[in-house]
């Protein structure tokens, strides 16, 4: 055999480049697209078909049906979408991931599009080198389209010959004559391919090109291709298993919609096959299984003048080389067609049965009271689909961050009116808690963000980053201050000492100030950055002055009560802790909310 070790590295350096190339594109296009492709799917999920428009539209922009899944799990993940929009965006995305066999077919054979690689990759170039974070992006996208090719020209030309080397064809034709079982077969290698290469794009460029050299019957070729829409399930199984119950039921829906559109094409899987080659005749582009004998009758050393783009033909040599190619066009087209049709009808089959769907996930990955108890709600280490999509999800966990710990704070209020000692002890036990996991989630929500800054960001979304990350800390702050006045409480109780009916309504006037600063600041948390309105943050000022108001008021009282004796002085301790920590919190709160205004600043300059 003459296929070499270094020809078989060629041909992995070869896939590696076109994989490169198609993630380079698709982040590329992701960082151009930046808030619209967010705005898109958050707006146009309002109905079933919209969300197949969706995923079509979403999916055709950044060539990567396993991204846009990704992505759609993360909303999912994160609140924005529910089970069934996302089911309906996911069926789209299926439809969107066949214009790359499309592309591969219409420019990857006939047209040499690999020759324009190198001077694309040069004009993009001054757009790497910009300062705009935007034109950097389109450059990336440039280099990433220009490899994708260069990469797939590179494979068709490190896959063996097979006249060069019979040994692959006899190996091959050893599988190939059990009729339906090397259907079956063909398709678990589709699958296996797929989940190895984590790209179904990819996995269909190289079946094209197996298929174009004759290495594989156009049928065989086919069930490939519906191992792959089995195989690119897996990238969002994988991306849900950290994640929340609807995330992990959204991946599942996916498995299952693809699952079933197999089994269906399975059943009907020669009549399919025939359909599509009548089709592909009708269009004037030939048979796709003439491929495989015109293949036969070519012999070795026609073989390689045929594909040496530098040979020079004759006339008769010219008219060969014009038949073959034609041949493997047509061969593609058909594929490419077996896969878009494949998706098209099992969408428009399914999409009636969208609510059943969600129902079978719900029932067969059921909600568990304990699953949200010990980790995050709606960010987790391992889906990190895209860096900008990020921050969304962290600003979710933010809301969700705040919200315990301002239960933290109302748990702490109430120790202030416990009962007994066995009533005070438990609610204490209970801040304890709250304490542990809100140190917790300010690592996890930190760590998160630090990943998703060491992403590609525009400068608005550095921006916003470095600010979640203050707000975070500020709200941890929030959390700490209710500890400590938990701690106050419990001392004031150890020591024995009550407090008069002037000082209690004193301590609840302070309280009742911070509840409001706190639903104040929730407002403006639910808010948009970019819309969040000047009044907002005006109240939440005017609070923070009444408290330091009635902190100042409360402490010249203090001074004056422990001067006339009203009270001893170690009474005084205790009670002007808790003021103290009260308005404490009151500073944490207006941090919070002017980092928001500062972000909002930020963005109305950049306007």
């Amino acid at each position: 055999m003459s296929y070499t070790f270094y020809d078989f590295l060629s041909l992995i350096g070869a896939l590696g480049m076109f994989l490169y190339g198609m993630t380079l594109m698709s982040e590329g296009l992701q960082k151009v697209a930046g808030d619209k492709l967010r705005s898109i799917l958050t707006i146009m999920t309002k109905n079933r078909f919209m969300g197949v428009i969706t995923g079509l539209l979403i999916t055709t922009i950044i060539q990567s049906s396993s991204a846009t899944t990704v992505m759609v799990v993360s909303f999912v993940n994160a609140g924005l979408l529910s089970l069934v929009q996302a089911i309906s965006v996911i069926m789209g995305a299926n439809i969107g991931t066949t214009v790359t066999a499309w592309v591969i077919s219409l420019f990857g054979f006939k047209f040499s599009i690999a020759d324009l690689s190198l001077p694309v990759i040069a004009i993009s170039i001054p757009f790497l080198f910009s300062s705009n974070n935007k034109r950097k992006s389109f450059g990336e996208l440039l280099i990433g389209f220009a490899l994708l090719f260069l990469g797939l020209d590179l494979l068709k030309n490190s896959v063996p010959d097979l006249q060069q080397n019979p040994e692959i064809l006899a190996f091959l034709q050893n599988f190939t004559g059990y009729g339906y079982g090397s259907v079956l077969l063909f398709l678990l290698i589709g699958t296996i391919l797929t989940v190895v290469v984590q790209s179904s794009s990819a996995t269909m460029a190289i079946t094209l090109i197996m298929c174009s050299k004759g290495w594989l019957p156009f049928e065989l070729a086919a069930a490939m291709v519906l191992g792959e829409n089995i195989g690119t399930t897996i990238t969002a199984n994988i991306a849900a298993i950290p994640a929340n119950v609807s995330a992990r039921r959204a991946a599942l829906a996916h498995t299952m919609f693809n699952v079933f559109g197999v089994v269906w094409a399975l059943c009907l899987f020669y009549p399919f096959c025939s359909g599509i080659s009548w089709l592909i005749n009708q269009l004037g582009q030939g048979s796709p299984y003439e491929l495989m004998s015109l293949t036969k009758t070519i012999d070795p050393a026609t073989m390689a003048l045929l594909n040496d783009p530098k040979a020079v033909l004759n006339p008769e040599q010219l008219a060969l080389k014009e038949q073959y190619l034609d041949a493997q066009v047509a061969t593609s087209f058909a594929l490419s067609l077996f896969h878009t049709m494949f998706n098209v009808i099992n969408t428009t089959v399914m999409l009636g049965f969208v609510g059943l769907i969600a129902k079978s996930v719900t029932w067969l990955i059921p909600h568990k009271t304990s699953d949200d108890e010990f980790r995050l709600t709606y960010i987790s280490r391992g889906i990190l689909s895209t860096s900008e999509l990020s921050i969304i999800q962290a600003d979710k966990e933010i809301l969700e961050f705040a919200q315990r710990n301002i239960k933290m704070f109302n748990i702490a209020k109430s120790l202030f009116y416990a009962k007994n000692a066995e009533e005070a002890a438990k609610i204490y036990a209970r801040v304890e808690k709250y304490e542990g996991i809100s140190d917790r989630m300010e690592v996890e929500i930190a760590k998160y963000l630090t990943k998703a800054a060491e992403g590609r960001l525009s400068n608005t979304s550095k921006k916003n980053v470095h600010a979640l990350l203050r707000v975070v800390s500020e709200i941890e702050s929030i959390g700490d201050s209710s500890y400590n006045l938990a701690k106050t409480i419990m001392r004031k109780r150890n020591d024995g000492k009550e407090y008069s009916q002037e000082m209690v309504k004193r301590i609840e006037d302070m309280f009742l100030l911070v509840d409001q600063a706190l639903a104040e600041m929730m407002n403006v948390l639910n808010e948009n950055m970019a819309d969040m309105t000047v009044g907002s943050i005006a109240t939440s000022l005017a609070i923070e002055k009444d408290i330091n108001a009635l902190r100042n008021e409360y402490k010249m009282k203090n001074a004056t009560d422990v001067k006339e004796q009203k009270y001893p002085y170690e009474v005084s301790v205790t009670y002007m802790d808790m003021v103290a920590e009260c308005e404490k919190i009151g500073d944490y709160i207006v941090n919070v909310v002017e980092q928001y205004q500062e972000t909002r600043n930020q963005v109305e300059e950049k306007k």
